[in-house]
């Protein structure tokens, strides 16, 4: 008989997520055969920016995630300059880039060793890492070495954060970013200082990181053939290494389609809609592209179809995967399959990429160059800013007002904002069409060993990264899933 299994909330993420999947027999074995991911906060950050300055965008935005403000301090930025017609200095542009990418490093360490890697080996014996459920863990000794790893990983994030605030000012909540440029000037104080942090995070990354990626994917190997997904894979591109308006980009911008797999397609931003059907938000929102796009919520009790905060973002009609193995796959660094080993060794490697396409940058800063370029926001004007987070596609779209009347201090204001974040695409409900969120899709088919502790549903959602909000929370072990047999009420 059929059962369903709620995980809520899913811990080692960042922010609140439910998941829910239906556990059932099929050919003789136990595994998922529906699922529904459900972001369960409401954070509203887009009807916060509505009357603001456009210039706190790249301030407020940051608070949607402080594991990855840079990037919406980035896109905030971007869209900005698009709607003023701004082109930032050389310098900022390589400041950005290796503040960014150092946000990068922080992330994906903190992803593999603290969020994933517990879902296979043996944590601390110490709260809050126990108890641990009785399921496979450690499947070699050879392990072992990713468990030690594990506290010299906590270190190696905070020299990742203490490097980038070096130009940022701080992190996470950086200053520097800003509509037209950079805040900070370089100097050779500061470019030896980042390089000491950035040399010593490389050694980490080729020794202990990207073998520890390896060794798990071989010891784990039967996980390349599962949490496949969608298979539709999208990227928005990130470092620009010109400053050009089409820029050529260390990791390029497209689409593939599971269809074709070998084949990069021209990503256009007017193919992006986002469906409300099964989502807390009004109808009259459904389906619009982004720059169109408004927010505007449904209590949930009138929507009993509707299961997720989340909107769900699709492109052509299709739901797409972002995040390391979409960039990678786009770049043609990494197509060696779409599964969950497959999105742990991708994010090891770029990171491993992008480190090592820091030495360039920090030798490209000229000390004493502008950094800042004076942008004003015009009235009546739309703005798109697109990036990537370590999680994936980040977009922001803006629009600003059409005359004073709604303008803090005379200057224009925001008269519209939206935000696609990596995780909306991941974790999206199932869209008008009935069709599965590529999180979900990674979900159905996967084996469950034990419904009561399904190790395998967790292994598929962390492989992804979700950032559902920010918010840090400690769970404490007197909580077990809820298993319901088919039938009965849900709640």
């Amino acid at each position: 008989m059929a059962q369903i299994t709620i995980v809520d909330p899913v811990t080692r993420i960042e922010g609140h997520m439910k998941v829910q999947v239906t556990i059932d027999t099929v050919g003789g074995k136990q595994q998922v055969t529906d699922a529904q991911c459900t972001g369960t906060q409401f954070r509203g950050f887009e009807k916060i920016l509505i009357g603001r300055d456009t210039k706190d965008a790249p301030y407020i935005t940051q608070r949607i995630c402080g594991v990855c403000p840079v990037s919406h301090a980035t896109a905030a930025s971007m869209a900005i300059e698009h709607a003023a017609g701004v082109t930032v200095p050389t310098n900022a542009r390589i400041l950005r880039n290796l503040v960014l990418g150092a946000n990068f490093i922080q992330s994906h360490i903190l992803h593999f060793y603290l969020l994933a890697a517990l879902d296979y080996i043996t944590p601390p014996a110490s709260a809050p890492f126990t108890p641990v459920w009785n399921v496979d863990l450690m499947r070699n000794s050879s392990m072992q070495q990713i468990a030690t790893n594990f506290i010299t990983a906590i270190t190696m994030r905070r020299e990742a954060h203490e490097m980038a605030a070096i130009f940022a000012g701080r992190m996470p909540g950086l200053s520097a970013i800003q509509a037209g440029g950079f805040s900070a000037k370089p100097t050779s104080s500061m470019i030896s200082n980042f390089s000491g942090y950035l040399n010593k995070l490389i050694n980490f990354i080729n020794n202990n990181y990207v073998p520890d990626a390896q060794l798990l994917s071989s010891a784990y190997s039967d996980y390349h053939q599962i949490g496949k997904g969608s298979g539709n894979l999208i990227a928005y591109g990130v470092f620009d290494l010109d400053d050009t308006s089409n820029p050529s980009r260390l990791l390029k911008r497209g689409v593939v389609y599971n269809s074709n797999l070998t084949s990069v397609q021209t990503l256009s931003t007017s193919k992006i809609t986002e469906s409300v059907t099964n989502s807390w938000y009004d109808n009259t929102t459904n389906n619009l592209n982004p720059a169109k796009g408004t927010t505007i919520t449904v209590d949930p009790a009138t929507k009993p179809s509707a299961y997720s905060w989340l909107k769900a973002p699709r492109y052509n009609s299709k739901p797409c995967e972002a995040g390391p193995l979409a960039r990678m796959w786009v770049n043609g660094d990494y197509r060696q399959g779409i599964s969950v080993m497959d999105r742990h060794m991708a994010r090891s490697l770029e990171t491993q990429k992008v480190a090592n396409s820091m030495i360039t940058w920090l030798n490209q800063l000229t000390a004493g160059a502008s950094e800042y370029t004076t942008c004003v926001s015009p009235f009546s004007k739309s703005g798109e800013g697109l990036t990537e987070a370590p999680r994936g596609a980040l977009g922001h779209w803006m629009t600003t007002s059409p005359s004073t009347t709604l303008a803090p201090n005379g200057m224009a204001a925001i008269n519209n904002y939206q935000v696609i974040t990596p995780t909306c695409w991941n974790a999206s409900p199932k869209d008008t069409s009935g069709i599965h969120g590529p999180m979900e899709q990674a979900l159905i088919g996967t084996p469950v060993s034990n419904a009561s502790q399904p190790i395998e549903v967790l292994r598929v959602v962390h492989s992804f990264d979700p950032c559902m909000s920010c918010a840090v929370h400690v769970m404490r072990p007197d909580g077990k899933p809820v298993t319901i047999i088919k039938g009965e009420p849900e709640f």
